[in-house]
């Protein structure tokens, strides 16, 4: 028993307690969170878990949990000063750990050596060779130390200049993650300090805590240094406790479900309509960072700062989300591209508003039944959807082009039909866009149509993604425009006007469709480029998608659009929405759909 106790307290003081308990209170956690999520997955998805262990597809994530969780790529295009700052802690941190761990297992030979006697190395390593080896393996472990602190340096100066990093907007942070974000800024600098007062006592040579250490012990004497290291080590053992304990329950929890949720994506899973257990993962890798707050244009343009996406995120996690904050958010895509994790933010948003929908799914559509208003016979359909009914010119528009193109046109709904569904999806009533779906799927089957045709991108995304109608080929008007020009079918004449091109967010992020309305529009004219555009395009503001937004607050948005696109100097701003039209041409002036545009360039 004296032998066993003697090889348990070898490597032992009671600084050690706090980072003990915190250890074992974040490996509690951490376990009972990890085996909750993954019982709670659906079948579909264990299975598909059990699939992807056994693929290729492991050796890819295990790539992106480099490129992305320990360099952060995707944060270095936001901006290389901020993606350094990020790299540097968790590149730095992790590699301090590595070869810590390797520096610890090579001298710790006198017995059992537990997790914190690795941890606290300098403590209780033994006095120092002079080995050419030992001085090489101590000197790149203080090189890593520095490498640490200066992107914790970085973060304390983020904070007071965030611009300089590429962030106009930091985020607000609740109590629980300030004193896990303070522990972390404390952790390195403890550490340099407890670190350098050992060395210095044990005569330990490295260019950074022995020479710091070499100079404490001259300047303060060997008996203060020594009474200022038991100091030193209980601070840093108490901030590494403090931040363990609060790790699960802050931000940081992201560092331990960032990594599986790269392998869960790899192998195929995915959030849908209906909140699932996978959303647990997406959830809490968000790491608040912040980046996705300064393309929200409520946060820029409405003055709306507490509903973007890392407080969303936020409030879910926390079971603590109001309808407001759900239902308040364009959901324009904007800030889903710039999120370093990759998060499905839109995807989330939308699971989460059924629970406040306040219309029940009744009896409400019970008018479809039997209705059918179509008009027209052909292969072709054309579904113009509620928003260009309400754009008169852009249905003459395409009627002119099928016309010059010789197109047989089955009219699903030019006589007033059925909506698409995906408005009241967004509104979180998922069973009563799924009966419209359902109703307009059985349309469309009983014309028998190959191709359907429609101008709004809103009912593209739904007819795409939400709908099974089997073979039929679904196509933007854009798409179609471009494929009957090089057809040969469609004849334009080429004008002397400047068009600027705006990117609808359905259309462009939604359905990745950007080249296409540009190839059009460069047959009727010359095409320049707002500096915006493409998948950073902006939102008009009147996305049918925020259910909180006020007409005020909509205009602000459209009106500072509208500068942007007039600062091209383009006679005229095209766009292929005919919502995005209808809010345009209140403050630029002449907007036109692109299908307008074509028909009157038609020889």
């Amino acid at each position: 028993m004296d032998i066993l106790q003697g090889e348990i307290f070898r490597y032992y003081d009671h600084f050690v307690i706090p980072f003990n308990i915190g250890v074992w209170v974040l490996l509690a956690v951490i376990v009972y969170k990890y085996v909750r999520w993954f019982s709670r997955l659906a079948p579909a998805d264990k299975s598909a878990v059990g699939r992807g262990l056994l693929s290729r597809r492991v050796f890819g994530a295990m790539g992106e949990v480099v490129s992305e969780s320990l360099l952060h790529r995707r944060i270095f295009r936001v901006d290389p000063l901020l993606g350094y700052m990020h790299m540097s802690l968790a590149l730095g941190w992790f590699l301090l750990i590595a070869v810590g761990w390797v520096e610890a297992s090579i001298h710790l030979t006198e017995g059992f050596a537990p997790l914190h006697a690795h941890v606290f190395y300098k403590y209780f390593a033994p006095a120092p060779t002079g080995a050419t080896a030992e001085k090489v393996i101590s000197n790149l472990m203080d090189l890593l130390l520095l490498f640490v602190l200066s992107g914790v340096a970085l973060a304390w100066f983020k904070r007071l200049r965030s611009r300089a990093l590429g962030m106009k907007r930091t985020t607000k942070h609740v109590l629980g993650d300030k004193i896990a974000l303070s522990a972390l800024w404390l952790i390195f600098p403890v550490r340099l300090l407890a670190e350098s007062a050992q060395a210095g006592l044990k005569g330990i040579p490295s260019f950074l805590t022995g020479n710091l250490g070499g100079w404490m012990v001259s300047a303060f004497g060997e008996g203060f240094v020594a009474g200022f290291s038991v100091v030193a080590w209980w601070v840093y053992s108490i901030v590494l406790g403090v931040f363990f304990v609060s790790m699960p329950f802050s931000r940081y929890m992201h560092i331990f479900t960032e990594i599986p949720l790269i392998f869960l994506r790899r192998f195929g899973l995915r959030s849908g309509e209906q909140s699932s257990a996978f959303d647990h993962f997406q959830i809490e890798s968000c790491s608040r960072c912040g980046v996705c707050i300064d393309p929200c244009q409520l946060q820029a343009d409405a003055g709306i700062d507490n509903v973007q996406s890392v407080y969303f995120l936020r409030d879910r996690r926390y079971h603590n989300l109001s309808g407001e904050v759900a239902s308040n958010c364009l959901m324009c895509g904007r800030c889903e591209v710039r999120c370093p994790v990759g998060i499905e933010l839109n995807t989330l948003r939308l699971n989460s508003r059924e629970k406040f929908s306040a219309l029940p799914a009744d009896d409400r559509y019970a008018y479809m039944a039997g209705s059918d208003r179509s008009s027209g016979s052909g292969r072709v359909g054309y579904f113009a959807g509620c928003m260009t009914l309400l754009t008169p010119k852009i249905l003459r528009s395409m009627e002119r082009i099928f016309d010059a193109a010789g197109e047989q046109v089955w009219w699903a709904d030019r006589e007033g039909g059925v909506c698409c569904g995906r408005p009241l999806k967004l509104s979180g009533e998922i069973e009563a866009a799924r009966r419209l779906m359902d109703h307009n799927s059985q349309l469309f089957s009983n014309h028998r149509i190959t191709t359907l045709v429609t101008s709004c991108p809103i009912c593209l995304k739904v007819f795409r993604e939400d709908y099974d109608l089997g073979s039929v080929e679904v196509l933007h008007h854009s798409e179609y425009i471009l494929r009957l020009i090089r057809q040969g079918r469609l004849e334009l004449g080429r004008q002397d006007a400047v068009y600027t091109y705006h990117d609808p967010c359905e259309l462009g992020r939604g359905s990745g469709i950007y080249e296409q309305p540009r190839d059009v529009i460069r047959c009727a004219g010359r095409l320049v480029e707002a500096s915006e555009n493409r998948s950073d395009a902006r939102c008009c503001g009147a996305s049918l998608a925020n259910l909180e937004i006020g007409e005020a607050a909509q205009q602000r948005i459209a009106a500072s659009l509208s500068a942007h696109y007039k600062a091209t100097g383009a006679d005229t701003l095209v766009t292929s929405c005919p919502l995005c039209k209808k809010t345009i041409v209140r403050s630029f002036g002449d907007v036109r759909d692109i299908s307008e545009v074509v028909a009157g360039a038609l020889v």
